[in-house]
């Protein structure tokens, strides 16, 4: 297979988590005989410094002329007293709305091997758990109407949630496809006790219900799922959610697995075309001293053979050689658990590519 794959590294610790990755990649594809194509893409705070912009047109044409995109992260500090429309962030909007990239998929799997370095109570880590967390990604609160005006108070901001019957359909049918592929079970969030566009969600919902009656649907109040995540995570199986719910919580569901810095997502269109990006931040902070965690970026290329490619066998490969790593007791310092000298970003990576045969 000839595949082009735009790569997008960044900023932060995105250079050397997005290099990483990319070993793993040049392995597996030469293994398996396929042909990757990189096209380097500057966005975020580099595009910034670089143009003056987060995203240039002529960077994310080379987005969507490729197969798929792989993202390390964007942002930092450094720009964070920008205005709104000018902010690293939007570089990820742009991508998103223009590659019609509505669902990203979040898997939070606690490993019973990583159990010590889960933060819950030891019998709720004991138990385990493994969602997949389906987030709406085109629409919401995040891309509605938006503005100052001024008020008897001084001025007043807002921002308005919207969503239209296909925006919930899609992400929503998505969800079941999963879940058939699963546990059969749907746990969907919303605030319909106070929001109409929540009420719209739930009767969509159970609407295609119909269309999959194997699936049971549960309907979740999202200040009940932020206390149930950490009070029973083992009960949630498929969760699908609005846009600002969704950022929220899958990142609650992702601490509980003992670190952000093991966890991948996909964001996928109807063509099938994704980003594939760790969920964890740019971390400014750790950026250049090689400790990075490079697991989440690692199994971004799992999910972008499982979604994107529909290569199952090159998926499981690169899923195999990190649980296999992780159960060996290499740790980066953010999974630390076990009383061993923690690897660095390029140790890990070599250990896991030993694993890839």
């Amino acid at each position: 297979m000839d595949i082009k794959l735009a790569v997008i590294h960044g900023d932060g610790i995105g250079v050397e988590i997005v290099d990483a990755a990319l070993k793993v990649l040049d392995k597996v594809a030469k293994k398996y005989k396929h042909s990757f194509r990189y096209e380097y893409v500057t966005a975020g705070g580099r595009a910034i410094d670089q143009f003056g912009i987060p995203l240039p047109d002529e960077e994310l044409k080379k987005c969507l002329d490729s197969d798929s995109v792989l993202l390390g992260a964007v942002g930092g500090e450094k720009w964070d007293t920008l205005p709104g429309h000018l902010r690293p962030e939007r570089a990820l909007l742009g991508i998103r709305k223009e590659l019609g990239l509505f669902a990203n998929i979040r898997p939070a799997k606690l490993l019973p091997i990583l159990k010590d370095a889960c933060p819950l109570k030891r019998e709720i880590a004991e138990k385990g758990f493994d969602m997949v967390i389906l987030r709406e990604l085109t629409g919401g609160i995040y891309y509605g109407e938006r503005g100052r005006k001024n008020g008897p108070y001084g001025q007043i901001a807002y921002d308005t949630m919207e969503y239209s019957e296909k925006e919930i359909e899609r992400i929503v049918r998505m969800a079941y496809q999963i879940a058939m592929t699963r546990k059969k079970q749907i746990i969907s969030i919303d605030k319909a006790n106070v929001l109409e566009s929540s009420r719209l969600w739930r009767e969509v919902t159970h609407r295609l219900n119909k269309e999959y009656p194997e699936v049971k649907v549960r309907d979740m109040l999202v200040d009940n799922a932020a206390m149930q995540l950490i009070r029973c995570p083992a009960q949630f199986d498929v969760v699908v959610t609005s846009n600002m719910f969704g950022d929220i919580l899958s990142d609650e569901a992702s601490q509980i697995t003992g670190s952000i810095g093991l966890l991948p997502s996909a964001s996928l269109g109807e063509s099938g075309r994704g980003m594939y990006e760790p969920i964890h931040g740019s971390a400014p902070d750790i950026a250049g001293k090689g400790i990075a965690n490079p697991i989440a970026t690692i199994l971004s290329l799992e999910m972008m053979f499982r979604y994107s490619f529909k290569l199952e066998n090159e998926a499981d490969e690169i899923e195999n050689a990190v649980y296999r790593t992780l159960e060996e007791g290499h740790r980066t310092v953010d999974i630390l658990d076990n009383g061993t000298r923690p690897l660095g970003t390029q140790e890990m990576t070599q250990k896991i590519l030993e694993k890839i045969r």
